[in-house]
């Protein structure tokens, strides 16, 4: 930008339409919403198919999913569905155990999940619920190939 342009921004006295506005990006907005039917699917599906900057919508009815690409920003999507449908919509709460150290550990693990999800764990204490005790770590070492003892044992 040049000194010219520079200055020509700052005395620039038109009604806010600057070419240096903020644009929004391409965004992918994963929420879980419940969805029992067919016309379940399409309520949720025309209520954000009307949004400004919407470009995809997938919805997956086994696994209450709705996937929404576009230029739009997520709290707003949320809010949408929430207000057209009448139901309750939330953020994407799952990803796939394999990502997760411990998908097994209290506070992770989610009956409600879909197949092959866990619930997702920002929180530090249960990472630190997941952590194997001294005897849990005892008791895996002790037969061990790298223990020497350990054929004194058996």
């Amino acid at each position: 930008m040049g000194v010219v342009d520079h200055f020509s921004y700052l005395f620039d006295c038109s009604s806010g339409n600057s070419k240096f506005k903020k644009r929004k990006q391409l965004q992918t907005v994963e929420i879980k919403v419940r969805i029992d039917c067919e016309g379940c699917e399409r309520k949720v599906k025309r209520a954000v198919e009307g949004m400004k900057g919407v470009k995809q919508v997938d919805v997956e009815r086994k696994a209450n999913k709705v996937t929404v690409v576009g230029y739009v920003d997520p709290s707003k999507v949320v809010a949408r569905i929430a207000h057209r449908t009448g139901k309750k919509a939330e953020f994407w709460p799952y990803v796939p155990y394999d990502v997760v150290a411990h998908p097994y550990a209290p506070g992770v693990y989610d009956k409600k999940a879909p197949a092959g999800y866990v619930r997702r764990s920002d929180d530090p204490q249960v990472h630190q619920l997941a952590r194997a005790s001294s005897t849990e770590v005892r008791y895996t070492t002790a037969f061990s190939d790298e223990n020497t003892q350990a054929c004194s044992i058996m």
